[in-house]
């Protein structure tokens, strides 16, 4: 390659890259500013992708809150039990058969 080639290279890469990177740059932030404010973004062909919120998604959202809140529940119980369990493993022999007989006084 001659001198006046690569000098011609050398200059355009830069302007080249350029071109392509400030649209994409544009389109980035575009794209970002559509999602912050709640604007649908586009498909492959500039339709509008709107989130779905027919019947079957509402139901299903309905049912996986409820199942959810169960499980949370569960969780709670669980959590009791294994404070329960601590405490029973910690706790010195002598005051977990205090308790018991306490138990068994209170209950006759």
């Amino acid at each position: 390659m001659d001198a006046y080639k690569i000098q011609m290279v050398t200059t355009l890469f830069p302007m080249l890259a350029l071109i392509v990177a400030i649209p994409i740059g544009g389109w980035v932030v575009t794209t970002w500013l559509r999602i912050k404010h709640g604007y649908p973004l586009d498909g492959a062909w500039g339709q509008a992708l709107h989130p779905r919120n027919d019947a079957e998604s509402l139901e299903r959202i309905k049912l996986l809150s409820q199942e959810n809140a169960q499980l949370r529940a569960e969780l709670g119980a669980v959590k009791d039990r294994l404070e329960t369990i601590e405490r029973i493993v910690t706790d010195q022999p002598d005051r977990l058969a205090r308790e018991i007989d306490k138990l068994a006084i209170a209950k006759n």
